[in-house]
């Protein structure tokens, strides 16, 4: 696999002068990268948007980010609203399967995905309860009625199409580093009842689904040799309940430019950060 432009500084001398004596290759030198993924992946209303307005995606997105940061040619295809079935379907009827944008000389790809195939927006969103207990009903209890944990039963439903996804990424980029990046720390144990109008025992429980996914996410990526960014604990602190200019991701009524429910730029720049510095941690030194 290709380095990115960062790591090539440690290439020998006579690498580089071999690659003066060829500029034909120049190009072919190119590192090229496509992220696939959803909304978590976009970042919907974050300053600098693509022109592709119908999927809300950011180019200040953590590939955006990452890309800047690795040297690497981008290609983005993430979209708001994405689940698998998108990769190798055409989202809102026309746009371009996200499978698409790989081929063989794919260096490095990104996912994000799964959220929505889960539901677990709309469940967070079901969850919020403007008045306090025990005016309402609890989010946590309708979801675990009767012994059945629903929204873990969605996740793990999720597994075996995220499973069938990396093995289709891999045949059509055999070559990639594959990086899956999960989902974070949205909101704390407990919440911040009336701040984010979740009950306490509410929002732990959404939290803990997204860990649920997270982890589901993690144990395919190993089974597949993929990379797994785990960004639930870097962003412990910096969730919906945290003080502006220090959280992560905005909550029902955002205080930033971005979407409800979904990480802001800042938080992006730091998940960009950790992708950037995933990808040089774990890739081969060049051959001698």
């Amino acid at each position: 696999m290709r380095l990115p432009a960062r790591l090539t500084a440690a290439v020998t001398t006579a690498a580089a002068a071999s690659a003066l004596l060829a500029p034909a290759a120049a190009a072919q030198d190119t590192y090229e990268y496509v992220a696939l993924g959803d909304s978590a992946a976009a970042g919907p209303l974050i300053p600098n948007p693509d022109p592709n307005l119908l999927c809300l995606r950011s180019r200040s997105n953590y590939p955006g980010v990452a890309a800047d940061l690795l040297g690497a040619a981008l290609t983005d295809v993430t979209c708001s609203g994405a689940v698998i079935d998108d990769f190798s379907g055409r989202q809102h009827g026309f746009l371009a399967p996200q499978y698409d944008a790989l081929s063989a000389t794919t260096d490095l790809v990104t996912v994000t995905i799964g959220g929505n195939d889960a539901e677990l927006v709309q469940a967070a969103i079901s969850c919020i309860n403007l008045l306090p207990e025990p005016i309402g009903r609890s989010c946590a209890d309708r979801f675990t009625a009767g012994g059945r944990d629903e929204l873990a039963a969605r996740i793990a439903a999720v597994e075996p199409e995220f499973d069938a996804a990396l093995r289709t990424i891999r045949q059509r980029s055999p070559q990639a580093h594959v990086v899956v990046v999960g989902y974070g720390t949205y909101i704390r144990p407990g919440g911040c009842y009336p701040k984010q109008p979740i009950w306490g025992r509410d929002a732990t429980y959404v939290q803990q689904a997204v860990d649920g996914i997270s982890a589901m996410l993690a144990e395919v990526s190993a089974r597949h040799g993929a990379t797994f960014v785990d960004i639930g604990p870097m962003s412990v602190g910096h969730d919906v309940c945290a003080p502006i200019g220090e959280k992560w991701f905005e909550g029902v009524l955002p205080t930033s430019p971005a979407a409800p429910l979904h990480p802001n730029e800042a938080g992006m720049r730091a998940f960009g950060e950790a992708v950037a510095a995933a990808v040089e941690a774990t890739t081969p030194a060049p051959a001698t």
